[in-house]
Protein backbone atom coordinates (compact mmCIF):
# COMPACT_ATOMS: atom_id res chain seq x y z
CA UNK A 1 0.00 0.00 0.00
CA UNK A 2 1.16 3.37 -1.10
CA UNK A 3 1.36 5.82 1.70
CA UNK A 4 1.02 9.60 1.29
CA UNK A 5 4.63 10.17 -0.49
CA UNK A 6 3.94 7.43 -2.56
CA UNK A 7 5.94 4.99 -1.12
CA UNK A 8 5.32 1.37 0.10
CA UNK A 9 4.45 0.59 3.66
CA UNK A 10 6.41 -1.96 5.26
CA UNK A 11 4.75 -4.47 7.97
CA UNK A 12 6.62 -4.50 11.44
CA UNK A 13 7.73 -7.79 9.99
CA UNK A 14 9.51 -6.61 7.16
CA UNK A 15 6.84 -7.64 5.05
CA UNK A 16 4.98 -5.55 2.17
CA UNK A 17 1.56 -5.41 3.12
CA UNK A 18 -1.67 -4.65 0.70
CA UNK A 19 -4.62 -3.31 1.88
CA UNK A 20 -3.30 -3.22 5.35
CA UNK A 21 -2.88 -7.46 5.21
CA UNK A 22 -0.34 -9.38 4.36
CA UNK A 23 0.68 -10.39 1.07
CA UNK A 24 -0.82 -14.37 -0.16
CA UNK A 25 3.10 -14.65 -0.60
CA UNK A 26 3.76 -13.57 2.77
CA UNK A 27 1.02 -15.57 4.15
CA UNK A 28 2.07 -18.88 2.55
CA UNK A 29 5.41 -17.67 4.00
CA UNK A 30 4.29 -17.83 7.40
CA UNK A 31 2.93 -20.81 7.43
CA UNK A 32 5.52 -22.75 5.79
CA UNK A 33 7.88 -21.40 8.71
CA UNK A 34 4.84 -22.35 11.00
CA UNK A 35 5.14 -25.95 10.06
CA UNK A 36 8.70 -25.44 9.69
CA UNK A 37 9.21 -25.13 13.69
CA UNK A 38 8.10 -29.33 14.12
CA UNK A 39 10.11 -32.15 14.55
CA UNK A 40 10.63 -33.94 10.81
CA UNK A 41 8.03 -36.56 11.89
CA UNK A 42 5.24 -34.26 12.53
CA UNK A 43 5.94 -31.81 9.76
CA UNK A 44 5.54 -34.43 7.58
CA UNK A 45 2.02 -34.74 8.27
CA UNK A 46 1.36 -31.25 8.75
CA UNK A 47 2.66 -30.63 5.35
CA UNK A 48 0.65 -33.70 4.02
CA UNK A 49 -2.66 -32.17 5.90
CA UNK A 50 -1.87 -28.56 4.26
CA UNK A 51 -1.75 -29.65 0.86
CA UNK A 52 -4.53 -31.86 1.26
CA UNK A 53 -6.65 -28.66 2.34
CA UNK A 54 -5.26 -26.74 -0.48
CA UNK A 55 -6.19 -29.06 -3.10
CA UNK A 56 -9.74 -29.41 -1.84
CA UNK A 57 -10.26 -25.61 -1.46
CA UNK A 58 -7.50 -24.21 -4.09
CA UNK A 59 -9.93 -20.98 -3.51
CA UNK A 60 -9.59 -20.40 -0.23
CA UNK A 61 -7.06 -18.05 1.24
CA UNK A 62 -5.00 -19.41 3.81
CA UNK A 63 -3.34 -17.25 6.30
CA UNK A 64 -2.10 -17.66 9.67
CA UNK A 65 -4.97 -16.75 12.31
CA UNK A 66 -5.26 -18.00 16.63
CA UNK A 67 -1.46 -18.63 15.55
CA UNK A 68 -2.24 -21.32 13.40
CA UNK A 69 -2.69 -22.45 9.56
CA UNK A 70 -6.10 -21.21 8.99
CA UNK A 71 -8.08 -21.43 5.66
CA UNK A 72 -10.82 -18.82 4.46
CA UNK A 73 -13.27 -18.25 1.69
CA UNK A 74 -15.32 -15.74 2.53
CA UNK A 75 -15.13 -16.65 5.98
CA UNK A 76 -13.35 -19.38 8.42
CA UNK A 77 -13.08 -22.55 6.35
CA UNK A 78 -10.64 -24.88 8.82
CA UNK A 79 -7.83 -24.25 10.96
CA UNK A 80 -5.51 -27.08 11.86
CA UNK A 81 -2.03 -27.36 13.96
CA UNK A 82 0.00 -29.61 16.08
CA UNK A 83 0.40 -30.77 19.65
CA UNK A 84 2.58 -32.80 21.50
CA UNK A 85 0.93 -35.97 20.59
CA UNK A 86 -1.45 -35.24 18.22
CA UNK A 87 -2.36 -32.86 14.96
CA UNK A 88 -6.06 -31.06 15.96
CA UNK A 89 -8.36 -29.93 12.71
CA UNK A 90 -10.43 -27.66 13.21
CA UNK A 91 -13.46 -27.81 10.82
CA UNK A 92 -15.99 -25.93 12.61
CA UNK A 93 -19.09 -27.32 14.57
CA UNK A 94 -20.75 -28.18 11.44
CA UNK A 95 -17.98 -30.37 9.88
CA UNK A 96 -18.02 -32.29 13.01
CA UNK A 97 -21.62 -32.94 12.82
CA UNK A 98 -21.50 -33.42 9.29
CA UNK A 99 -19.24 -36.24 9.29
CA UNK A 100 -19.91 -37.32 12.99
CA UNK A 101 -20.10 -40.98 12.23
CA UNK A 102 -16.95 -40.89 9.94
CA UNK A 103 -15.14 -38.97 13.23
CA UNK A 104 -16.58 -41.58 15.96
CA UNK A 105 -13.35 -43.51 15.90
CA UNK A 106 -11.41 -40.09 16.89
CA UNK A 107 -11.07 -37.53 19.45
CA UNK A 108 -13.30 -34.48 19.26
CA UNK A 109 -15.44 -31.88 20.31
CA UNK A 110 -17.44 -29.06 19.73
CA UNK A 111 -15.28 -27.62 16.18
CA UNK A 112 -12.28 -30.07 16.65
CA UNK A 113 -10.85 -33.75 15.93
CA UNK A 114 -8.00 -34.83 17.22
CA UNK A 115 -5.87 -37.15 15.19
CA UNK A 116 -2.93 -39.13 17.00
CA UNK A 117 0.34 -38.83 16.00
CA UNK A 118 1.15 -42.96 16.94
CA UNK A 119 -2.35 -43.62 14.15
CA UNK A 120 -2.42 -42.83 10.20
CA UNK A 121 -3.83 -39.19 9.88
CA UNK A 122 -7.56 -39.67 7.44
CA UNK A 123 -6.11 -37.51 4.67
CA UNK A 124 -9.06 -38.70 2.58
CA UNK A 125 -11.79 -37.48 5.48
CA UNK A 126 -9.86 -34.05 5.73
CA UNK A 127 -10.41 -33.55 2.35
CA UNK A 128 -13.98 -34.60 1.99
CA UNK A 129 -14.66 -32.21 4.94
CA UNK A 130 -12.99 -29.35 3.45
CA UNK A 131 -15.26 -30.06 0.19
CA UNK A 132 -18.40 -29.70 2.60
CA UNK A 133 -17.43 -27.10 4.30
CA UNK A 134 -16.04 -25.20 1.09
CA UNK A 135 -20.27 -25.72 -0.65
CA UNK A 136 -21.55 -24.74 2.79
CA UNK A 137 -19.81 -21.42 2.70
CA UNK A 138 -20.75 -21.10 -0.99
CA UNK A 139 -23.96 -21.91 0.02
CA UNK A 140 -23.76 -18.80 2.87
CA UNK A 141 -22.22 -16.60 0.24
CA UNK A 142 -25.27 -17.20 -2.17
CA UNK A 143 -28.28 -16.88 0.32
CA UNK A 144 -29.20 -20.13 -0.24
Amino acid sequence: MKNARGLTRISKKNKKVKNGHSTPRARNAEVSAFIGKYPPDVRKILVKIRETIRKAAPQAQETISYMMPAYRLGGNLVYFSGFKDHISFFPTSSGISAFKKELSCYKTSKGTVRFELNKSVPYGLISRIVKYRVKEMMRRKNGK
